[in-house]
C-alpha cells in the first residue's frame, strides 16, 4: 500500500506526473467519495481521487459519530431510507468491526402511553433490521431508567425503551477506506485540489489538479468524473454548468465534548423530540460524552463552521434539564460543528426544520457527463459510492463490473495504542502532556510518526484532529501537545524552522476556535 511517508508524498506525486489518463477521478475526499474510489478501484478500474483539504476534514469527521437507521426518519414515513440504512449499518459492522460497535441508546418516556408508544415504534424500527437486528429493544421502568442513566434528572419520567444502534470513530474509518482503497490500487492524494474541470466540445474529459505544497499542475483525462464534494457539490456542479440549479441546502450541526462524570455508565440518551423539533443526543465517546445536535439550517458553507450565537448555550441548557449534575461552560472541552448535505426539495428556505429534510440521496448526471452524488448520510456512504460507480461506468462508457464491497473488509489499521515502529518500549507520551487525561485521548510519538508515514497526514491539524481525535476531544490539551507534534512533523516531512512556525501558530489558533471557554458567543446565522 502507498501512504503518506518521509518519501512516500513525493512517489504520490511521482505516480500523478506519469498519469495522463484514468477510467474515474473522484473529487472529494470525505465518506462518499473514498467510498468510490474503493467501489471503481476494487471493481477493478483505474481510479484518481483528489481531497483539496485532508480526508474527512469536512462533514465525515465531524458527525454524531452514530451508524444508525434513523428512528426519526422512521417517525416520518420514510421506510426504504431507514431499511437501507439498517441493511447498511449491518455491513459495516462486520466489515470494520475495529471502527464500528453496537451502541445502546436509551429513549425516556413520562407517560406509560408515550412509553408503549416508544416500544411499538422502536420494536418496528428493530423488525426492519431482520437478520442485521443488534437485540431488540427493552421497555425499562424507573428503576430501570436509573439504573441505565444513572446521572438522569428522572424526575416526572415513567421509565423509558432502550434500543441498539451502532456507534463508530468517523475520521477512523474514513482512512479505513482510504487505506483500503490505496490497496487496491487507486491513487489518493490529500492537499491536492481538483483545480479545473475540462470540457471539450460540450463533454467533460477530465481534471487540471494542483498540489497544495509544490502549487504544480497536471492535467489528467478521463472517461468520468464523480462530485463527491458533500456540502459543497453545488460549487463543482456550477463548474461544470453554471447554470445548474442549486440542489442542496447545508445544515449545521453542533456538537459539545464534555467529562463522563456528568452521564456515567455505557448507555447513550437519546432525547427524539425536543420543543423545538430538534434531536439531543448525549452519546459516551472515547472516555468522554458527546452532546449534541442542534439543526440549523445556513445558506453558506464555510470549510471551518463555527457555532452560531446561542447554540452552545442552548444545548447547554437542553443538558440541563436531562442531567442532574449538568456541565458549565468552562467544564467544555471541545465544540465542533458540521455541514450536513441535505436535499432541498423546493421548500422556501428557513420554512421548516432542517431536522425534517431529507437525509435521502441522488446521483445526477449533467449535460456536461459529470456524475454528482448528491446528500445522504455517513451510514449509507457504500451504497451512495456503488450507485454513483455505476453511474459513472455508464456515462464513461467502461465496462460493467459489480461492486464487491457489500462484503469487503476494510483495513482497519494499527490498533490505538499499539508499539510504533523503532520504539521497543512502546509509544512514548510527547512532551506537553498535560496529566490526568484518559489513556489514548493524545496520540505517542510513534503514533505521530505512523501517522505521517503510513496514514497520508501532512499537517499539525491532520495528525492532532483525524489521525488521532484529540482536537476533537480535548482542544485545549491538543493545543497543549501541538509544539511537540509540530517537532516531529517538521523533522519527518523536512520544514523548515518559520515552516513550523507558521504552521503551528495555524493550528493553535484552530485549537482556540475549538475552545468553548474562549468565546461565550459566535456568529449569528448568514443571511441568504
Amino acid at each position: 500500500m502507498e501512504a503518506a511517508h518521509p518519501h512516500a508524498r513525493a512517489r504520490l506525486l511521482a505516480r500523478l506526473a506519469d498519469t495522463h489518463a484514468v477510467d474515474l477521478v473522484v473529487v472529494g475526499g470525505g465518506a462518499t467519495g473514498l467510498g468510490c474510489a474503493l467501489d471503481a478501484a476494487a471493481r477493478g478500474h483505474s481510479v484518481l481521487l483528489l481531497e483539496a483539504r485532508d480526508f474527512a476534514a469536512g462533514t465525515s469527521s465531524r458527525s454524531t459519530k452514530l451508524i444508525h437507521g434513523g428512528v426519526r426518519y422512521l417517525a416520518q414515513g420514510r421506510i426504504g431510507l431507514v431499511r437501507e440504512a439498517l441493511r447498511e449499518r449491518g455491513r459495516l459492522l462486520r466489515n470494520a468491526p475495529a471502527l464500528v460497535h453496537p451502541l445502546r441508546l436509551v429513549v425516556p418516556a413520562r407517560t406509560l402511553a408515550e412509553r408503549l408508544l416508544l416500544r411499538v415504534g422502536l420494536g418496528a424500527y428493530e423488525a426492519l433490521a431482520g437478520a442485521d437486528g443488534l437485540g431488540g429493544c427493552r421497555m425499562l421502568d424507573a428503576a430501570g431508567l436509573r439504573a441505565a442513566l444513572p446521572g438522569l434528572r428522572d424526575e416526572g419520567l415513567r421509565g423509558g425503551v432502550a434500543f441498539h444502534d451502532a456507534q463508530f470513530d468517523d475520521a477512523g474509518l474514513a482512512l479505513a477506506i482510504a487505506r483500503t482503497a490505496s490497496g487496491h490500487g487507486a491513487l489518493l492524494l490529500n492537499h491536492c485540489a481538483a483545480h479545473e474541470l475540462v470540457v471539450e466540445a460540450g463533454r467533460l474529459r477530465g481534471v487540471v489538479v494542483r498540489e497544495a505544497e509544490g502549487g504544480r499542475a497536471y492535467r489528467i483525462a478521463a472517461r468520468a468524473v464523480i462530485n463527491a464534494t458533500g456540502v459543497w457539490g453545488d460549487t463543482l456542479r456550477r463548474r461544470a454548468d453554471p447554470a445548474a440549479r442549486p440542489l442542496l441546502r447545508p445544515s449545521q450541526g453542533v456538537h459539545l465534548v464534555v467529562d463522563a462524570d456528568c452521564l456515567p455508565g455505557g448507555d447513550a440518551l437519546l432525547v427524539p423530540r425536543m420543543p423545538d423539533g430538534r434531536v439531543l443526543f448525549m452519546i459516551p465517546w472515547c472516555g468522554k460524552v458527546l452532546i449534541g445536535t442542534t439543526d440549523t439550517p445556513r445558506a453558506d458553507a464555510p470549510d471551518e463552521p463555527e457555532p452560531l450565537a446561542g447554540e452552545v448555550d442552548d444545548l447547554l441548557a437542553a443538558a440541563a434539564r436531562w442531567l442532574r449534575r449538568p456541565p458549565a461552560r468552562e467544564a467544555v472541552r471541545s465544540v465542533f460543528v458540521g455541514l450536513r448535505p441535505l436535499l432541498d426539495d423546493g421548500a422556501p428556505a428557513g420554512g421548516e426544520v432542517s431536522s425534517r429534510i431529507s437525509r435521502q440521496h441522488r446521483v445526477e448526471v449533467s449535460t456536461q457527463g459529470l456524475v454528482s452524488v448528491l446528500g445522504g448520510k455517513w451510514t449509507t456512504y457504500r451504497a451512495m459510492a456503488e450507485e454513483a460507480v455505476d453511474v459513472a461506468e455508464a456515462v464513461g462508457g467502461l465496462v460493467r463490473r459489480s461492486s464487491p464491497t457489500a462484503t469487503l473488509a476494510l483495513d482497519c489499521g494499527v490498533p490505538p495504542g499499539a508499539q510504533g515502529e523503532g520504539e521497543a518500549g512502546g509509544d512514548a507520551a510527547l512532551a506537553g502532556t498535560p496529566p490526568g487525561l484518559p489513556p489514548g485521548l493524545l496520540p505517542g510519538a510513534a503514533a505521530v510518526r505512523r501517522a505521517l508515514r503510513e496514514d497520508f497526514a501532512l499537517s499539525i491539524e491532520d495528525v492532532l484532529a483525524r489521525r488521532s481525535r484529540a482536537l476533537f476531544l480535548d482542544a485545549a490539551a491538543a493545543a497543549a501537545v501541538a509544539p511537540a507534534v509540530a517537532d516531529i512533523v517538521a523533522g519527518e516531512l523536512g520544514w523548515s524552522a518559520p515552516r513550523r512556525e507558521a504552521e503551528l501558530a495555524a493550528f493553535l489558533a484552530l485549537a482556540g476556535r475549538y475552545c468553548a471557554r474562549s468565546r461565550s458567543t459566535a456568529s449569528s446565522p448568514p443571511s441568504g
